[in-house]
């Protein structure tokens, strides 16, 4: 989605036009598939918004420099229609807030950004909450790929050996009437299975994978999968503090907006994607309204650490609640890419060394009955 400065606006205002049958289905497009502006999208749309304001071009030029360089239609007919609404009188952020693609928290600090004529800098600020928010994806996924990917080829090692080992050795047994120990029966019964089940268990994995985001949209389903992965060994302390640093960036810039407490954690609670730290902030922000102090209102919650109790507090009795949420950010932040390398560092040995078990369990469960075997044949 990129953008050059030194293109004309006149090139910008040609804005393709569309066939009445082909501009309904792109609204109908983006009205089912909201998920389409997504993330990495939002971080480029405010950081080039961003460098254009401060550029010097009014609004609506720099929305419709941004729509003449889109190359896919859908964003164009995006772009094209908040240009239309401006146009119409509406403002900036009342634009964003009829799209469901943008949340509470974006509208809410482009509105501010417009009262008090700071919003080219809010806009810069809501690009670096997506940078960052990006960032932390791709330190995940970075984290988990590899570790992962020897997970995945490890099992099919395993799998191959059950069911294509393990019976030939079966047969050779069985053949002889050797007595097999019970730690060869044991895998002997578990090879038996995959040979039984196996398919059945391959189709009910597939079916999960397709119908995994279906599943994913009822609340219930949602709420139970994060808190089993808060409750997950490491990786779920590495997902809080994921969680953390966006939670603590957007107190910041809300806070920098001269946003009410209490409305920076409301509209928080509503744009973060993860029920244990909703379910927190919920808490927090009854605590607040009976009259509770922001500090107090954070303990008794695991989610929230003593640090970030400590670092309140002296928030609180400093007057600097903006300075401090920056540097729990930037603390949160350095962490999780911190963590993220040793994530990968030490799920790597471990399914090593976990498969390693598995397939030394399978050889030597096939090759004691060898020495039975080997007397019965010498006899």
């Amino acid at each position: 989605m990129g953008f050059k400065l030194d293109q004309t606006l006149e090139k910008a205002n040609t804005v393709p036009t569309q066939k009445e049958g082909l501009d309904k289905w792109l609204k109908k497009e983006i009205t089912l598939f909201g998920s389409f502006f997504n993330s990495k999208k939002k971080e480029g749309f405010y950081s080039e918004l961003a460098i254009l304001l401060k550029a010097g071009l009014q609004l609506r030029e720099a929305l419709e420099l941004l729509s003449g360089n889109q190359k896919k239609d859908n964003l164009q007919l995006f772009y094209g229609d908040m240009v239309k609404e401006l146009d119409s009188g509406s403002s900036f952020s009342e634009v964003l807030k009829r799209r469901r693609e943008f949340t509470e928290y974006e509208y809410y600090s482009v509105e501010i950004g417009e009262e008090s004529g700071n919003l080219g800098t809010i806009l810069q600020e809501l690009a670096t909450f997506f940078a960052q928010k990006n960032e932390q994806r791709r330190n995940l996924i970075s984290a988990l790929t590899y570790p992962l990917i020897i997970l995945c080829t490890a099992i099919l090692v395993v799998v191959f050996m059950l069911r294509m080992v393990v019976p030939m050795f079966e047969d050779i047994f069985r053949q002889n009437n050797v007595e097999l120990p019970t730690i060869t029966q044991y895998i002997i019964g578990i090879s038996n299975l995959i040979e039984q089940y196996g398919l059945a268990v391959l189709l009910a994995v597939f079916v999960l994978i397709l119908l995994r985001k279906p599943l994913m949209r009822k609340e219930p389903i949602r709420r139970k999968r994060d808190y089993l992965m808060l409750r997950a060994p490491y990786f779920g302390n590495f997902l809080r503090l994921v969680y953390m640093a966006q939670f603590t960036q957007a107190v910041a810039l809300l806070t920098t907006s001269k946003v009410p407490m209490l409305n920076s954690v409301q509209m928080a609670k509503k744009m973060m994607g993860f029920y244990p730290l909703q379910d927190a902030l919920d808490t927090m922000e009854k605590r607040i309204l009976k009259g509770t102090s922001l500090h107090e209102s954070l303990k008794g919650n695991k989610v929230f650490d003593h640090k970030m109790v400590s670092l309140v507090k002296v928030a609180e009795e400093t007057n600097q609640t903006e300075y401090i949420f920056k540097k729990l950010n930037q603390q949160y932040v350095m962490e999780v890419q911190r963590k993220s390398k040793m994530l990968s560092t030490i799920m790597e040995p471990l399914i090593i060394v976990v498969i390693g078990v598995f397939v030394g369990v399978i050889l030597v469960s096939m090759y004691l009955p060898m020495f039975k075997l080997s007397s019965v044949l010498g006899a």
